[in-house]
């Protein structure tokens, strides 16, 4: 029997994901639905018509000297990005403008989201010195901003918050000219674990919501709408940069959308959200219920600013990291820990990576 660490994975849905874009037509224009319902019974057949995407949810080809500089420059040193894994549509756009995000703590999801491709599974042996090794890759790529996200890693006793810290800590003294932007999990709602995310002090702190309340137990099964809220109120009561994103298309309605963002930001007080379109990654993920109109977009954006946010990025393709370098430019304090206070404080997020191990 194969005990390889990969061995340990398990398909999210009852179908294993992996290389499925939707093009496995059955009949005239028709796809099932049977692997796409979380749960749902494999005998039972269900089909619906393929729509064709609309004309505005078409991304630019990558291309253009800034962009293959970048792209050079990230194949050079061995980094992986969301970009590339996700199929990003704005992977033109933000490595012409120096900027890209990377996934730390592995490969390997502990939650099981409906709408996510990351695997789910049982998590390999975490990788301790990974800290170290992005900064000193980051540090040759010299990227303007960079985004760091990662995997949910409910298996560790901290989420991983310790390693989460280091990293941001070591990038910071590997480079100083690059703005950073953490995007975490919730850690089960563990405020010792945020806070020591959230004294790293990243440029942009994010944790996002997804979706509105009612989708949580289809889109986010493993997390909680007020945890999350709760959450975000923790980084802006640090005195943060505060960010989330929630996608729409995926069964909510208008009227939940508005309902969603006020809660953002009378209960949590979040500086920056961002909102974009849902787009199934596989057959066996939650299908798409509408394409939302530029026109709905622009709609959201207007009542975001209306309602106090200080940045609202909102269209077709936004997705989380989308124009994060002007964000962080732009809202994020001057200044960063002095060489002495980052020493203590990196000795410190050692000792507690030791202690989580």
């Amino acid at each position: 029997m194969d005990r390889s660490p990969l061995s340990n994975s398990k398909p999210r849905h009852a179908r294993a994901l992996g290389g499925d874009t939707m093009r496995q037509h059955i009949g005239d224009h028709k796809i099932s639905l049977t692997g796409m319902v979380l749960n749902n019974d494999q005998n039972a057949p269900h089909q619906m018509a393929i729509g064709r995407k609309p004309s505005w949810i078409r991304a630019t080809a990558p291309g253009g000297p800034d962009f293959l500089k970048t792209k050079a420059l990230i194949e050079a040193h061995g980094l992986h990005t969301v970009c590339q894994e996700a199929s990003c549509p704005n992977i033109g756009e933000c490595w012409s403008r120096g900027t890209a995000t990377i996934m730390i703590l592995g490969d390997t999801c502990t939650r099981s989201c409906g709408f996510c491709n990351v695997k789910t599974g049982r998590p390999p042996v975490t990788d301790l010195e990974e800290p170290r090794r992005v900064a000193e890759l980051l540090a040759q790529v010299a990227l303007k901003h960079v985004v760091i996200t990662s995997v949910d890693r409910d298996d560790l006793p901290d989420g991983g918050a310790a390693i989460w810290a280091e990293t941001v800590y070591r990038v910071h003294a590997a480079c100083p000219d690059m703005s950073l932007e953490t995007l975490v999990g919730d850690f089960k709602g563990k405020k010792a674990d945020v806070t020591t995310v959230i004294e790293s002090r990243p440029e942009i702190l994010a944790h996002n919501v997804e979706t509105v309340q009612r989708m949580h137990p289809a889109v986010r099964p493993q997390a909680d709408y007020d945890r999350s809220l709760q959450v975000l109120a923790w980084i802006q009561e640090a005195g943060l940069v505060a960010k989330t994103s929630i996608m729409v298309g995926i069964g909510e309605t208008d009227e939940e959308v508005h309902q969603v963002m006020a809660d953002i930001r009378t209960r949590a007080n979040t500086d920056i959200l961002t909102i974009g379109q849902y787009l199934q990654p596989t057959r066996n993920h939650l299908p798409i219920d509408r394409w939302v109109t530029p026109e709905q977009f622009d709609s959201y954006r207007r009542i975001g600013l209306d309602m106090g946010f200080k940045v609202v990025e909102s269209g077709p393709l936004v997705r989380s990291s989308y124009h994060a370098e002007e964000q962080a430019e732009k809202l994020s304090p001057c200044g960063r820990e002095t060489a002495s206070a980052m020493e203590a404080i990196l000795a410190h997020a050692t000792q507690r990576r030791a202690n989580s191990a």
